[in-house]
Formats: C-alpha cells, structure tokens, sequence
C-alpha cells in the first residue's frame, strides 16, 4: 500500500475526488483531474501489477486517449485477421497499416496508474471500498462524500468518480441500470516459439455457434503466449466453456496447458442508466460502459474515464446542489454526444449479428468495401455510427440481418 498521506490525516482530510478503482476508467480520471491541479486519490483493492482477464486489444479510440507521452508496452502489432464462422469457411485479410496493438493489461494498467501519479494523484492500494454516502453523521456537510473503507476507515470528498468494474459499488450507489450482460471466458495458453511466430502479427476472429457469440485469439509473440477467450450472452455458462474448448482445438492448442484460466461478467448499460448521483459519477465498466456487440470496453473506460475526471473537478467546485446537478448533468451529456451515439450503433449490429453471423462473416471476408470499413474502426478512422450513417450498404446489411 502507498500514500503520501497517514490514515489519521486521510480522515480529517478532504480530498477534491476520490477516485475508486485504478483500471484505465480510475486511472484516467485519476490523471484528469490532478492535470487539473486538484487534489486526487486513486484507491485500488488489489496490489498492481494485477492480472485482468481481457484479450487487450488497443484500437485507434483507445490510443487517442491516453494521455499525453504515454508509451504503449505494445507485445505484439497486428496487421492481419483471420475469420472464421463457427471454426469453418476460414480467410485471412491483411491490411499495410497497423489494424491495432496488443498488450498486457497488467502492464498498460500499472503505466497507466504512473501517469496519473506523476500528474499529482496519490495512490493507496490493498484497500476495499465498501459504500458511499451523501448524508449522515459521517458526512460534515453538502459538499462532502463520505468514502468508507473496509475495516472502518471513513474518507472524505468533494467528488467521487467509481470506476470499481461491472460488479461496482459505486454504481450499485449511483443506480446503474443493465441491459446486456454477457459472460467471457478465456485461457493464456503458453505455446513453443514456431507456435507463437505463427501467430506473429494476426489475430483470430471466430463467429461462434451462440447467438452473438464469437470467439478470440490474441498472440503476444514476445512472450510466447496466445490469448484465447470467448465472450457470450449470460444464461448458458456450460454452452460457453464447451464453445471455448472446442475453439482451442480447432485452433490445434489443445495439447498446451494453459497458463491462467478465468472468466468475467461484461455489464453494458441501459440506456436511461444514471451516470451520476449527488457528487459521485461513475466511468467505464462501473457505468456500463462498453460496445455491446465486440464488448470492447478499454476505449471506453480511457474516454469516459478521462471525461469523469473532468467532470469531477467541475463537481468538487460546485457550491451548491443546483450547481452539482449542471455539472453532472453535463457529464451525462458528454457521454451521451459520443459514447451513447457508438453504443446505440453497436446494438443495432449486435442485434442483426445475432440473427445472421454468416452474413457478416461473407462481408467482411468477400465485400472489400466492408472489410475496409472494419479496418478503419479498428483505427480509429470511424466509428459503427458513422458506417452506418454514411454507407447505404451497412445499413441495408444490417436490416437484412436483423430481420
């Protein structure tokens, strides 16, 4: 655990926002409000470096986020994806510009966290948060948040930012409604060397046999290993891990043991899911925050993250409640502009994507226009929305797949 500050002093402190959570929403915001100059404490349970089960694909949105001299600990650069369509009808697409980048979350998480330290964010680490409160004996007066920690010590804030992942408290405190919640399974699966050159430079996508499934494998060729996982909607977790062993023997890996196996909940937000209560605003997975058909949720985390910190600052400053509800309300609006727009397109795909994944498959394999457009998304070049709005064909595949 590190601090700059004794627990005695923490409790009579008040800390301008009190960030909770250090994945890349936490550390983010963390590193957006100390730039501002505000006083910044970013709490973590676990010891970092921590594993996080995540395939760790960095696209053209999360790249644009990071903060400024950020260097990404790149493990390998993908310049090629092989699909298939439940292990079957498989092609390889290459592309003369880097598609995206792999790394290792515990890494790029851990650099992340540096970044915000350096900007002036305290870390504390080794420490759970067990709730929040706005009112009470605990809470001095309506401009402070009650932080309280397990094993009875109480922190106080300005501004709270949750960014404690899809099983947050802080978003349990906020009111963060649900609707898609899907369950990823996946293996690191260390393989010999003329394995993992092979892999050197692609990626594996496979359509799978679940509606709106689809399964991964990420090479991170300087280490040797391949990150294998499958991602499907909750409610058939043995369909899921059977989907994932027969996907590691198509790939011809079952005869490597794994070297971690783990599975999480992804959590994709309702659409009229607040993003704020009083002085607390949540990010990232804490917020449901993530595309809802690839669940691809780093550039969200890094983006909202980035904004809630922001937001935060603007919150701590505020002296009284109407003042709060602008500021929060502004939050929400700047998410909504951008994030929202993204995830109101990702629905719409994952819907028609659930009916006809073969027709998706023949796209992007056969149709030079659509894998162009995939390639750009990765990029950073465009978004789903934009594809959408702009090409009268993805439109029309994406009716035609959803009816």
């Amino acid at each position: 655990m590190s601090s700059e500050n004794s627990s005695a002093d923490d409790v009579q402190r008040v800390w301008d926002v009190v960030v909770v959570g250090a994945g890349p929403a936490g550390a983010s915001a963390a590193y957006a409000a100390a730039v501002a100059g505000r006083s910044v404490l970013l709490l973590e349970k676990a010891e970092l470096p921590r594993y996080k089960t995540c395939g760790g694909g960095i696209i053209g949105p999360s790249r644009d986020a990071l903060p400024p001299g950020f260097e990404l600990p790149l493990r390998d650069r993908v310049h090629a994806v092989t699909f298939s369509n439940n292990g079957r009808f498989t092609r390889t697409r290459r592309s003369r510009q880097m598609l995206f980048g792999l790394i290792n979350r515990p890494e790029f998480d851990q650099q992340l966290v540096e970044h915000a330290q350096k900007a002036g964010a305290d870390l504390r680490t080794g420490v759970t948060v067990q709730r929040v409160e706005q009112h009470g004996s605990a809470v001095p007066d309506r401009r402070t948040v009650a932080v309280f920690l397990q094993g009875g010590e109480t922190l106080l804030a300005r501004a709270v930012v949750g960014a404690d992942g899809s099983a947050s408290r802080i978003g349990a405190h906020v009111g963060v409604k649900l609707g898609q919640v899907d369950l990823g399974l996946e293996a690191e699966i260390p393989v010999p060397e003329e394995v993992s050159r092979a892999w050197a430079g692609r990626i594996h996508l496979d359509w799978g046999p679940l509606p709106g499934s689809y399964g991964w494998v990420f090479p991170k060729t300087d280490s040797g290993t391949l990150t294998v996982g499958v991602i499907s909607a909750r409610g058939d977790g043995e369909r899921t891990k059977q989907y994932l062993a027969d996907y590691i023997r198509q790939l011809g890996l079952s005869g490597f043991k794994p070297s971690i196996e783990s599975g999480h909940l992804t959590r994709c937000r309702a659409e009229d899911s607040p993003l704020s209560r009083g002085r607390v605003l949540v990010a990232g997975d804490a917020a449901g925050l993530l595309e809802p058909w690839t669940r691809e949720g780093i550039s969200y985390a890094l983006r909202s993250g980035r904004l809630a910190g922001e937001w935060a600052v603007k919150v701590a400053e505020a002296a009284g409640s109407a003042d709060v509800r602008r500021q929060a309300l502004n939050y929400a609006f700047a998410i909504k502009a951008g994030l929202g727009v993204e995830m109101r397109a990702g629905k719409v795909m994952l819907g028609a994507f659930e009916r006809r994944p073969h027709l998706f498959h023949a796209a992007v394999c056969l149709v030079t226009p659509a894998w162009r457009a995939f390639a750009r998304t990765t990029q950073g070049h465009t978004t789903f929305a934009q594809v959408m709005r702009e090409h009268r064909a993805a439109r029309k595949l994406a009716s035609v797949a959803g009816r």
